[in-house]
């Protein structure tokens, strides 16, 4: 969850205040945590978006420094169009270390049931990934940012290899509405046949476009994009969504979202679901001099 100031004109300061049974223990000590840190950040949020929360296209701001965001429910349901359901959880925790820069930290846990394989469950690698906003949004120019990612192999679904991605993201706001433009391409070996990990695609290009409600504290959002599969003999895949942000209170924003691969290997229908907390621990910030 991202944040930002708003001025009139619709200018923005930068900074963004990012407000299975397998999963129960993990998401109970998350939100004890939480429930012990100190609380500092109270901007309104719900016109923030990250990647996935709720569409894959997201916008140019960083969490605020200083601040955490958690996203402490963030649920994926994906049915292709062969019967089989896939469920993913990936709770993410992300930090404004340094000016417009946020590091943050990703663990998806995956269940797959096949239509005619046994279910399985575990692990699909480790996100670390560090994002800067290199400007502030002008009358003239776009809010732009880069975005560096690394997934690693661990876990049993996780891919045999480490990929890097490398993403920009442009930013610009109108009076009726806000667009959104991300591009990234992915370094790494080309995978064996058997082991070509599905959420890691060779290179993604995309456009949103989102509405805010600011009277009802919600946002819809509404994105295209096409990815190059890792074997480059595979068709590109396109994908539609749509999803809807609300400010449930100064320090929660919920998110909900419907896609649809369109073409592929592997077309079907996506449910997504999150739920994100921000908040500051009071001595993590600086001590000022009297």
């Amino acid at each position: 969850m991202k944040g930002r100031i708003r001025l009139p004109g619709n200018r923005h300061l930068v900074g963004r205040e990012r407000p299975a049974r397998y999963g129960v223990a993990y998401l109970g000590m998350v939100v004890g945590v939480l429930s012990t840190a100190t609380t500092g950040f109270t901007q309104t949020d719900y016109y923030n978006t990250d990647a996935g929360r709720p569409v894959r296209v997201e916008d140019a701001f960083p969490v605020e420094r200083y601040a955490f965001e958690a996203q402490v429910a963030p649920l994926l349901l994906q049915r292709s169009d062969d019967g089989a359901y896939e469920w993913e959880f990936e709770p993410e925790l992300a930090y404004g270390i340094l000016p417009r820069t946020h590091i943050e930290f990703g663990l998806p846990i995956r269940y797959k049931d096949a239509a005619e394989d046994d279910a399985s469950m575990g692990i699909g690698g480790l996100d670390v990934s560090l994002f800067h906003n290199l400007n502030v949004e002008t009358a003239g120019y776009p809010a732009f940012a880069v975005s560096a990612k690394v997934l690693l192999p661990v876990g049993g679904f996780a891919p045999d290899a480490t990929y890097t991605s490398l993403k920009g993201i442009a930013t610009r706001t109108f009076s009726f509405s806000r667009f959104h433009l991300n591009g990234e391409y992915t370094f790494g070996a080309r995978p064996g046949s058997d082991s070509a990990p599905t959420e890691v695609s060779r290179w993604m290009a995309g456009i949103a476009v989102d509405k805010t409600f600011p009277i009802n504290a919600a946002l819809l959002i509404a994105d295209v994009y096409v990815e190059q599969p890792l074997h480059e003999e595979e068709a590109l895949v396109w994908t539609v969504e749509a999803g809807t942000r609300y400010q449930l209170n100064p320090f929660f924003a919920l998110d909900a979202g419907i896609g649809r691969r369109m073409t592929g290997d592997d077309p079907g229908w996506f449910l997504t679901f999150g739920a994100a907390r921000v908040f500051a621990v009071r001595w993590l910030f600086p001590v000022r001099q009297q």
